[in-house]
């Protein structure tokens, strides 16, 4: 298997279907970098204020182990800072007695044990546990898992966000069904009585005064009742409703959070791909060529190009480019001012087009290739330098851009700007275009 990076471990973690898997992907990133340390996440319950269920990954698998307990177990200042969340804490004074309270037995002497609580929803939910070897000399695995225990955060309040949706949802289908049969039972005994009671013969001769007047009452008293469980049915589905609707709007927030951590897991992917290709591709036509794919691939742009800035500091030139139209060759140069990529290259501000009748104006965009009106020019800037101009259109789908692409293009744009200064990217390819 070749080693995990972070593109493979964030692909892997926002893959996982449940915490076990993404524990697994954790536990094989960590037997990488130290395969003498050891990982264990402890679930924590709020409630009884007890550490539980004990799950370390083994291979391809997770054991599972009951433990049972209390949280004050640990030290006061490790506490207080495993509730607040964040990085590691090194339980330094007493390692191997806590190593062996957290399921560590079978762990060396000399062991530095490290704990950080995980949080959802503001509240801690799990501790995780690293008992690694003692190191003279190097990094330690606590500080080069860094990266990849972020990834992990994501990854597990995603699925502890899922958990709880799903444990939501069966207890409003307990709560509604309890209460429904309740509701036909009481209905069911109240209507039996009824019929009863409107099915004695009214003619009874041996029924006095004071006897009708009895009957007459207790018919009375369960009308009043049956109007009564009428009015708790009634006010139990209006409960119900808004329960249910309730339930409808914490499955969209959910959604949305879900949405907003697979798009933050993607970006960072993204960064660490631009920034992958930066440290292996020394070939300028290759590299560009690479970046323009990578932000195109993502924005879903069947036409996008890009537009570096050219030695005549009043011109930009075309760099690259896909799904243009075939008149428009590599290395045309475009005066800053003029069109809409010298307008953004002027003006310094991005320009996302949405209308397709306001689209259709644009002179530069009246071709064979238009099929939508949605559009982003961005000009890219470092050390507030121009750098060149980055156009997207033609999203897949017919799909239109907003205001969070042009964010996401934002981020991709300052890593491109930053890549293109440091490599000299638009010198070194017009020596291959011949551009002027």
């Amino acid at each position: 298997m070749p080693p995990r990076t972070l593109a493979s471990l964030a692909h892997a973690l926002s893959a996982a279907p449940d915490l076990d898997q993404a524990l697994i992907a954790l536990g094989e990133t960590i037997a990488e970098l130290d395969r003498g340390a050891s990982l264990a996440l402890i679930q924590y319950d709020a409630r009884r204020d007890m550490l539980r269920d004990r799950l370390t990954p083994v291979g391809a698998q997770v054991v599972r182990s009951s433990m049972e307990t209390t949280f004050d177990h640990l030290p006061e200042p490790v506490r207080t800072r495993v509730l607040a969340g964040g990085p590691f804490i090194d339980v330094t004074d007493r390692s191997a007695d806590y190593a062996r309270l957290c399921g560590f037995s079978a762990m060396l002497e000399g062991g530095v044990l490290a704990v950080r609580g995980m949080r959802m929803d503001g509240m801690l939910g799990a501790v995780l546990a690293l008992y690694e070897p003692r190191k003279i000399f190097g990094t330690r695995t606590t500080e080069r898992l860094a990266p990849a225990m972020a990834l992990f955060d994501l990854a597990y309040a995603r699925l502890a966000e899922r958990d709880a949706r799903e444990e939501a949802v069966r207890t409003l289908e307990d709560v509604t069904q309890r209460v429904h049969g309740e509701y036909v039972r009481k209905l069911g005994a109240l209507e039996a009585e009824l019929r009863e009671v409107r099915n004695t013969p009214r003619e009874i001769p041996a029924l006095d005064r004071a006897e009708m007047i009895a009957v007459q009452a207790e018919a009375a008293r369960a009308l009043e009742e049956a109007r009564r469980a009428t009015r708790r049915a009634v006010l139990s589905d209006q409960q119900l409703a808004a329960a249910v609707s309730q339930l409808e709007q914490a499955h969209i927030e959910l959604h949305r959070r879900s949405e907003a951590l697979r798009q933050r897991t993607r970006t960072l992917y993204l960064v660490d791909r631009a920034l992958t290709l930066d440290a292996e591709t020394t070939d300028a036509r290759t590299l560009v060529d690479a970046l323009l794919a990578l932000v195109g691939d993502d924005m879903q742009a069947q036409r996008c190009s890009l537009m570096l800035r050219s030695p005549d500091p009043d011109y930009l030139y075309l760099a690259a480019a896909r799904g243009i139209a075939p008149s428009v060759s590599e290395g045309m140069r475009i005066r800053i001012g003029e069109g809409v990529a010298g307008r953004v290259a002027a003006a310094r501000e991005p320009l996302l087009v949405q209308d397709v009748r306001e689209a259709a104006q644009h002179p530069l965009l009246r071709d064979q290739y238009f099929t939508t009106g949605s559009f982003i020019c961005f000009p890219l800037l470092y050390h507030g330098e121009l750098v060149g101009v980055l156009n997207l259109t033609n999203r897949a789908q017919r799909g239109i851009y907003t205001d969070e692409d042009v964010e996401r293009v934002r981020l991709l744009g300052l890593v491109i700007s930053l890549i293109a200064s440091r490599n000299g990217l638009a010198e070194r390819l017009l020596n291959t275009l011949h551009v002027g």
